[in-house]
């Protein structure tokens, strides 16, 4: 059936590129995907998810295709039938080795975490994992690759239910509601409370409102230290 005309159709992601491997007698193929590189509080959190070729849950997609209410059954239906690992890059990991480096290091202890090592591991994006196994980037492979797809599922609701736990260790900032990313209720709030510590601290909004809660005091110039050290100088100048 085709789509009307002026609607695309999107095709779900598919189960080839694993059958593909599992022909050629490699196996178990994980698919791995992150959550929460975008926002500006709370860690990113990565899971690794390898399904059984014969229990693969109906419906699975890219997680930002589906409904809160279809990630939270597809998760529990997921965590039923598959093998699965999450890692977490706290917002102290991500200050210290930036937001990129932080994410490929939680997806490769999530794909090291797995109860069974996999002999091939596909991951969304543009860089592919430091892994003991061959690992092949996929770039949108939360919409094309289904082991990707339930990893992307997983670390989703994960770091939703994560991000609803610290709204209460840190409530007036809405975490339950937007989950850290920018959104103006979120930004309001930093303007208004300050940055609290899971904010991650080198993102420009956080910055800014820290600089306006917590202002650094200004060093004075190296001129005015030598004028104060040898009260002449001014004079010879």
């Amino acid at each position: 059936m085709k789509a009307p005309k002026g609607v695309i159709a999107v095709t779900p992601p598919s189960f080839r590129r694993e059958r593909a491997l599992i022909k050629r007698g490699i196996w178990p193929v994980a698919g791995c995907d992150e959550a929460g590189r975008g926002p500006l509080a709370g860690p990113v959190v990565a899971a690794a998810v390898i399904l059984d070729p014969d229990r693969i849950p109906k419906g699975i997609d890219d997680s930002k295709r589906l409904s809160a209410e279809e990630r939270e059954e597809l998760f529990e239906k997921i965590c039923a039938t598959a093998s699965f690992a999450v890692a977490y890059a706290s917002p102290a990991r991500i200050d210290r080795d930036n937001i990129l480096r932080a994410s490929l290091w939680a997806l490769a202890r999530a794909v090291a975490a797995l109860p069974e090592p996999p002999k091939y591991v596909f991951v969304d994006g543009r860089d592919r994992l430091a892994t003991p196994c061959e690992c092949e980037a996929v770039i949108g492979g939360d919409g094309i690759v289904k082991s990707i797809a339930a990893a992307s599922i997983i670390a989703k609701v994960t770091r939703d239910r994560l991000m609803c736990a610290l709204a209460e260790d840190c409530p007036g900032y809405g975490f339950e509601a937007h989950k850290g990313y920018a959104v103006p209720e979120h930004l309001a709030a930093l303007d208004r409370l300050g940055p609290s510590v899971h904010h991650r601290s080198f993102f420009a909004p956080v910055v800014a409102a820290r600089e306006k809660h917590f202002p650094s005091p200004v060093p004075p110039d190296l001129f005015s230290l030598q004028v104060q050290a040898d009260p002449e100088a001014s004079a010879a100048v």
